[in-house]
């Protein structure tokens, strides 16, 4: 049942979309100019669909439409750049790196304007070493032209019609990410699971949750339509979306220490019966994800009124029977309800009238967003080495160049567009995505390679190759950004049956192809170890400071609501989603130090500490803060616990200089706030309250000091490895 939905949510999703979107922009026109004798202007006109439609990730109308217009305007510009020096192998060789630098350099601004360079880079590749009369390049044009205005009618066509469809698929995506997230942590209930490993596998899952959120925020809280909208739709979406942010963060709540808690409680059965809610909520989760995805109003699943209750009883039995002491146990239950109230408030929605309902965070919406200007200072501040993107550009320039001019000195290959293609692909910024993508692609040119060489040599009717031709296009650009492998492997075969209809020597070919795959590999695989190579270790520390920095100011919040300045929900949300950003962030950081080589590899247990050490260290912060918040500060809050604040933020506070750099981006200004006198004569009721506040705080405190020590640790190691080097290098 659960493989049948998920088939299905698959056949609904924006990746699906995307590849039917891309399929009719460009076998539409081959087969309409085909009819009428003209197949090869046809394929000119499905070329100019490709490249833009390749340009057109999801995001806001009005970027989608800007980006699809300057990916047509700038793959123009290169076409007429390309052409004016293709005679000259000295001057191509020059435009080559030139060109490759500049529209390498697109990433600084965003990932569309990369989107946009690397549509450029292929423009060029394509049409290297094809000459052209002045005639047959304006007849060209004229036709290119044709095919990128078809594609942006139709993109934008289907925006106009379903304005809120792709912001729909892509909140699914988010919730089915966000309910992986608490299977994750579900796994904490299980006494059999590694916690440890559990942890790493909970922070590369926060990276992916991130990422869909921001573009979920992008498509729409870009848009006033979305926020301001009377009709039900756009507000209906905002609202569900700020529900799972809210309720991701109640499920980060959901954490203690689970050593101990397995320790004490591992016996007794009670974690199982904490693991099924949970697992039901997840489940209730995708249910809403699928509604969503197929255009329907969710329904609940399930009733959690019967787990909750079991679950309670068992606790009183266990306090009243066994004399434990189940204050954990039963903040853990308090969070699973408000997760529940969650869900149940997305169900809601479907039968309130969503104008009606006022959350002044999504009036403010416009302040989550990050600015998408094209800012070209942001060009011309990463002109530097220390820069990820101008290493990559120069790396890009160079191997690209070199390539192409070796390969036609010395006659490697006939076609030297598969390699440069390859080492285009391939390429990236850091060595560990270069090694990833440079696996795949091999692997899944191979293996399409004979899938392709198969049909070609049993199946000879060009109808059913060109059906065939039609499915393989499909799956390929509907699985690119889902896996890349398999797309690789349905988009090798789809070129030699295209090819199949314009030359009859397909085999030599297939073994062209995975030859030149193999090369351009090998050149991208050992330039991005040799060429301005981008070690993580390099970088770390100033994503460590940048979460640091996230942590103090959230934690920081605390002080200021005690001391009677309650920060606004749009405030506190900013502050939240700053600490979850750089959380996924640093996470990534991570993964990819993981992926590098064994030698190049420093400091990564330490980092892999810090790494564990700050996410428990925010989602113990995102519990106090709802504590604190729950209640009236004055009522349950100690000059204890304002000591132990202060200790934590000292502590923060001394980390991050010890991690401080010359980086204007992540200078720090401590908080200084004046704090009333506390009360302490609390309340019976409330001694509960405060006597876990202060374990909560202490163990922040514990974490806290063990991150302080692993920094000073690291930047003690750090400069006795300079010492060494510098002391190598005089020798």
């Amino acid at each position: 049942m659960k493989q049948t939905q998920e088939i299905k949510s698959f056949f609904y999703s924006q990746y699906f979309a995307d590849g039917i979107r891309i399929t009719i922009g460009c076998i539409v026109p081959v087969i309409i100019f085909a009819a009428i004798g003209q197949f090869m202007n046809g394929t000119f006109v499905s070329l100019g669909a490709l490249l833009v439609g390749l340009s057109d990730t999801p995001g806001a109308p009005s970027h989608r439409r800007n980006g699809m217009y300057f990916a047509a305007l700038f793959t123009i510009i290169t076409f007429v750049l390309t052409i004016a020096v293709n005679s000259n192998i000295y001057l191509l060789t020059i435009l080559i790196a030139v060109l490759c630098f500049i529209f390498a350099m697109f990433a600084v601004f965003n990932a569309r304007a990369a989107n946009v360079g690397l549509m450029c880079i292929l423009m060029m590749l394509i049409h290297i070493d094809t000459p052209f009369s002045l005639q047959s390049a304006l007849e060209y044009l004229f036709y290119y032209s044709i095919g990128c205005m078809w594609y942006i009618a139709i993109s934008l066509s289907i925006t106009q019609i379903r304005p809120y469809r792709l912001a729909q698929q892509e909140l699914a995506e988010s919730i089915r990410h966000v309910a992986d997230y608490i299977r994750l942590k579900a796994n904490f209930y299980d006494i059999n699971v590694d916690n440890d490993q559990n942890y790493l596998k909970l922070i590369e899952k926060q990276v992916e949750v991130n990422t869909h959120q921001e573009n979920v925020r992008d498509l729409l809280f870009q848009s006033k339509r979305s926020i301001k909208d009377t009709t039900k739709t756009g507000r209906y979406l905002t609202l569900v979306f700020n529900d799972i942010i809210d309720l991701f963060e109640q499920s980060m709540a959901t954490h203690y220490d689970y050593h101990a808690v397995s320790e004490k409680f591992g016996s007794t059965g009670i974690l199982n019966e904490f693991k099924h809610v949970i697992l039901k909520l997840t489940n209730e989760l995708d249910h809403i994800a699928y509604q969503l995805n197929t255009n329907k109003m969710p329904k609940p699943m399930y009733n959690f009124d019967q787990d909750i209750n079991l679950i309670h009883s068992k606790i009183d039995i266990l306090e009243k029977s066994f004399q434990y002491n189940t204050i954990a146990l039963r903040k853990i239950l308090i969070n699973v309800r408000d997760i529940i109230k969650h869900i149940n408030g997305i169900y809601n929605y479907s039968h309130l009238k969503s104008s009606e309902i006022k959350k002044p965070e999504i009036d403010e919406a416009k302040k989550f967003i990050e600015s998408s200007i094209i800012d070209l200072k942001k060009f011309r501040n990463n002109i530097a080495l220390d820069s990820t993107y101008f290493r990559h550009a120069i790396r890009m320039a160079i191997v690209m160049s070199l390539s192409y001019f070796i390969a036609k000195t010395f006659q490697i290959s006939e076609n030297i567009y598969w390699i440069l293609l390859t080492i285009m692909v391939i390429l990236k910024p850091g060595f560990g995505l270069t090694k990833e993508r440079n696996i795949q692609r091999l692997m899944g040119t191979i293996i399409g390679g004979l899938i392709g060489s198969f049909i070609l040599f049993f199946i000879h009717d060009e109808t059913i190759r060109f059906v065939l031709l039609i499915f393989f296009f499909l799956s390929a650009y509907s699985l690119f950004r889902v896996n890349y492998i398999v797309a690789v492997i349905f988009m090798t075969p789809y070129v030699l049956i295209m090819l199949s209809f314009v030359s009859t020597n397909t085999i030599a070919v297939t073994k062209e192809r995975i030859f030149d795959t193999f090369i351009g590999g090998m050149i991208a695989f050992l330039s991005s170890y040799i060429i301005f190579p981008n070690w993580e270790s390099m970088q770390v520390k100033d994503s460590m400071q940048k979460l640091l920095i996230a942590n103090y100011q959230y934690i920081a919040l605390m002080l200021k609501e005690i001391a009677g300045n309650v920060p606004s929900i749009t405030e506190y949300k900013l502050v939240r989603k700053k600490l979850y950003v750089e959380t996924a962030n640093m996470g990534s950081t991570f993964q990819r130090m993981l992926t590098e080589p064994k030698n190049k590899q420093r400091y990564t247990k330490d980092v892999n500490k810090f790494v564990i050490f700050n996410h428990v260290l925010a989602s113990y912060a995102v519990t106090l803060h709802n504590q604190v918040s729950s209640t009236e500060a004055n009522q349950i809050i100690t000059k204890e616990h304002i000591k132990l604040i202060r200790k934590i933020l000292s502590s923060l506070e001394s980390a991050i200089k010890t991690l401080a750099n010359s980086n204007e981006e992540n200078r720090f200004v401590p908080v200084d706030i004046q704090l009333p006198e506390i009360n302490e004569n609390i309340n019976l009721e409330r001694n509960e309250n405060s006597a876990l506040i202060t374990e909560q705080l202490q163990f922040i405190t514990k974490i806290v000091v063990d991150i302080a020590k692993l920094v000073q640790q690291l930047k003690e190691k750090t400069l006795t490895d300079n010492e060494l080097t510098l002391r190598d290098q005089a020798n």
